[in-house]
This record gives structure tokens, C-alpha cells and sequence, in this order.
């Protein structure tokens, strides 16, 4: 029977945040300057089928090019490496998607998914590892918890500071609980590589 070394880690909350509350208003202030829209369901870029499904997610998103903001690009280059190298150890680990920009207001929510598909498909690269960064201050909403199937049950939710990240492994089913008050805020970028072996 195969396991996996006692110091890998499929899901890892920075310690410190990565992003100054100056950054967090500045990636919000830009997010909100490019073209916000409902988030659909699939991705209709490479697939065609994306749909809008109010049973399975109610956001807001739109996607920060890469010129937009070159220093926060920089900074999750930077951190990602090191995560990758100390928790996952994954394979050519790039960056090579728009980050998104995430609004969850009064009533929003994303139910259980995953951010990569099984089949390795629906997406420009085998994303395996996601990230989200609240850029919201936690006071300024209630509800919005991000829960993971095989890591919540029974436990608390992860509840993050503002700057603050988790990454994890794309292929680990996660969820958005309905925000009940206020507007949360984050970042979401998913980080990909060749195809696992």
C-alpha cells in the first residue's frame, strides 16, 4: 500500500497574510474596473456549455489581466513556489490563469465542486493547486465560509484574516456556505502544470 510522505500537505493556510490591507483595496479596486458578471457553472472558453445554475452558485467575478496589476502577480509567484516546494512537491507548478476576482453578497454562495476537472479537461491547464485570499476585513460580512468535504467534518470552518490565504489541491471538493450578511470579497487563481502521473 502507497502513502504519501508524513510532510505533504494537500490544503495550507499562510500563516501570516500575503497581501498589506493597502494591496486588498487596491486588487478590489481594480477587480471592480474590469467587466463583473454573474459566474456560470462550466467554462464556456473551451467547453461551450458554461450555464448560469442559481441552485449551484450565486457570485459575482471578473479577471484581473496579467498587466493590470504586474506586483500582485509577482507576489503569488513568489508564494506559491514556496508553498509548492514545502507542501504539494507538484510538478511544473506555473501560473499561467487570470486571477479572479470574487464578490459574494447577502444570499451568495457556491456549493460543492471542485476546481479541476477528473478527466484532466474544461480548463486550459490541469490546474492543480487553488488559492483564495480574503480581501475582504471579516467584520464586514457573516456567513461565506469555505468548507472542504474530507476536512470539515464535524470541525470548524477555516476563517481567514484579511490578506490572508489557503491553497490547496484543485481536485479537493470544496464549497462557498451562503453569506448572510454583508459582502465578502477574494481573490480566488488556480495554479497549473502538466498532467499528475
Amino acid at each position: 500500500m502507497m502513502h504519501m510522505p508524513k510532510w505533504q500537505n494537500f490544503l495550507v493556510i499562510t500563516q501570516q497574510p500575503i497581501f498589506t490591507p493597502e494591496q486588498c483595496d487596491a486588487i478590489i479596486d481594480i477587480g471592480r474596473k474590469e467587466k463583473i458578471q454573474e459566474a456560470k457553472i462550466g467554462n464556456s472558453e473551451y467547453n461551450n456549455n458554461s450555464k448560469l445554475d442559481y441552485s449551484t452558485r450565486i457570485t459575482n467575478v471578473s479577471f484581473i489581466p496579467f498587466n493590470k496589476i504586474p506586483p500582485m502577480y509577482d507576489k503569488l509567484e513568489e508564494v506559491i513556489t514556496s508553498i509548492n516546494l514545502n507542501y504539494f512537491m507538484f510538478d511544473g507548478i506555473k501560473l499561467n490563469e487570470f486571477a479572479q476576482y470574487t464578490e459574494y453578497n447577502e444570499g451568495g454562495f457556491y456549493d460543492w465542486h471542485m476546481d479541476s476537472h477528473i478527466a484532466g479537461i474544461e480548463s486550459p491547464t490541469n490546474r492543480k493547486i487553488s488559492m483564495t485570499c480574503l480581501l475582504s476585513d471579516p467584520s464586514e460580512f457573516e456567513g461565506g465560509d469555505l468548507l472542504f468535504s474530507e476536512v470539515h467534518k464535524g470541525k470548524a470552518p477555516i476563517k481567514l484574516k484579511r490578506g490572508q490565504a489557503v491553497f490547496f489541491a484543485s481536485f479537493l471538493r470544496h464549497k462557498v456556505d451562503t453569506v448572510t450578511k454583508g459582502n465578502r470579497k477574494s481573490l480566488v487563481v488556480w495554479f497549473g502544470g502538466p498532467p499528475f502521473k
